[in-house]
């Protein structure tokens, strides 16, 4: 453990600094999706797989990426996934035909599922229980959930005064920036036991994870009765199936199931989906409602979001403080509340609406959304023992991108078929489905949340 409390500030700049890079790159590439497709010359069906290559690796390695850490340490393993990450980022800028650019997105994908669950578990070591960890996991929150948002605006500016290849560039002097800050401050953690990696748990949980995403993604272009979609999610349920009787029997599990046993991991795990689901599925179709339906460009696309991301910073840093005061229960009641209020609010807008609809509905989705996330990890990763930190920190980053993957992929499916070639009345559709798995979420929290979790005595 890091004892020296500047030190210790400057390891959660580096976790906040590689998280910043993991989200970063899910929405970066969304504006400029049309560049990307006239310079390399994509076909319709193929240009998502730009987006769904990285969040498919992603979401489907999480598990394995977070018990790599436990097993050969934060530092080794920060670094080798900054490495690589860098690597594949300046190949994806080069990248000169569509297979090459997804496979460099695939193996970015890779080396941020290695990466993103160190980060959280650099702040569960680093930082005892109590209210110093709520604020640096607030911190870090505002990463999680600004960081999308940002990456549509850092988007918008590098696609109108660059270049498409500048958002894969852009990771460079942020990977060389991260590892020096992880060399200097980022020490590992030595075990009272050696871990052992789980790898028939690790292929299982990766092919549920993976199966299932890409069924959903899959259902998306060829809808959910097509005999691939079903085929891979039924393998995605078998190769579930078959994790559950393996890991009860494993030696050492890649997840042990009894922490699902715990009321606040098992809760953080359903809210951090849903809210997962929400802000990268809201953050794809706004910057498409954006374009398409009251028709920004690419800078006043990415400018819009900045209220967004405000807010989501803003509240995320007064949620410790509001845990501390009125307890998890009520801080994720509310806040997901007001979350959905402001989805929903996104269903007003039209050809004809002007900015102050758009903002008034921002500014309450972010303010819930980012009161939200905080106390969600916090709840979830309240009483984890180091040598598992890295297990939990998975299981959570996992929820929340594998629902991001398959909320994103869900709701694209729905805005299609209620659409009917209308893009407002599709786009408006997913919007709804966004605030009502809010409120969802919002109902779990408060009856399943105890009244006084990380409110002061």
């Amino acid at each position: 453990m890091i004892e020296a409390t500047p030190k210790r500030y400057l390891a959660l700049a580096a976790a906040c600094l590689c998280q910043l890079m993991v989200v970063l790159d899910i929405s970066v590439v969304n504006i400029a999706l049309p560049h990307i497709d006239g310079a390399l010359g994509f076909t319709p069906s193929s240009l998502s797989w730009v987006v769904s290559a990285y969040t498919l690796a992603l979401g489907g390695l999480l598990l394995l990426g977070g018990r790599i850490a436990d097993v050969l340490g934060l530092r080794r393993t920060m670094l080798g996934a900054l490495a690589l990450f860098g690597v594949v980022s300046i190949l994806g800028g080069l990248a000169q035909s569509p297979g090459q650019l997804i496979a460099a997105r695939a193996v970015q994908g890779v080396a941020a599922a290695v990466l993103s669950p160190a980060t959280l578990t650099v702040i569960l070591v680093t930082f005892p229980e109590g209210p110093g960890r709520r604020r640096a996991v607030a911190i870090w929150g505002i990463v999680a959930t600004a960081g999308g948002a940002l990456g549509v605006l850092l988007s918008g500016l590098l696609t109108e005064y660059l270049d498409w290849r500048w958002v894969f560039f852009v990771n460079v002097p942020l990977v060389l920036a991260a590892v020096a800050l992880t060399l200097a401050t980022v020490r590992d953690v030595q075990a009272a036991e050696r871990v052992r990696l789980d790898l028939v748990g690790a292929i299982l949980a990766t092919a549920s994870t993976t199966l299932l995403a890409y069924g959903c993604v899959h259902a998306g272009a060829h809808r959910w009765t097509n005999a691939v979609t079903l085929s891979t999610l039924a393998g995605a349920v078998l190769a579930g199936v078959a994790l559950v009787a393996w890991e009860m029997r494993a030696a050492v599990p890649l997840i042990r199931l009894s922490v699902l046993r715990k009321r606040p991991v098992s809760v953080a795990v359903v809210i951090i989906a849903c809210i997962g689901a929400v802000a990268i599925a809201g953050s794809y179709f706004l910057s498409l409602e954006l374009q398409n339906v009251l028709h920004y460009g690419p800078l006043s696309t990415g400018a819009a979001f900045l209220p967004f991301a405000a807010g989501m910073a803003t509240a995320t840093m007064a949620s410790s403080r509001l845990v501390e005061r009125f307890g998890s229960r009520a801080v994720l009641t509310v806040g997901l509340t007001v979350g959905a209020i402001g989805m929903l609010g996104f269903t007003q807008l039209h050809a004809g609406a002007g900015f102050v609809t758009f903002l008034l509905a921002s500014i309450f989705a972010s303010t819930g959304l980012g009161a939200s996330i905080a106390p969600t990890l916090s709840l979830g990763t309240s009483g984890v023992v180091h040598h598992e930190a890295g297990m939990v920190s998975g299981l959570l980053n996992t929820s929340r991108q594998v629902g991001g993957s398959v909320g994103l992929a869900v709701l694209a499916t729905v805005a299609t078929q209620a659409g009917n070639g209308a893009l407002a009345d599709g786009y408006r559709m997913a919007f709804v489905l966004s605030g009502v798995l809010l409120l969802a979420a919002a109902a779990v929290a408060f009856v399943c949340v105890p009244r006084d979790t990380g409110a002061a005595a």
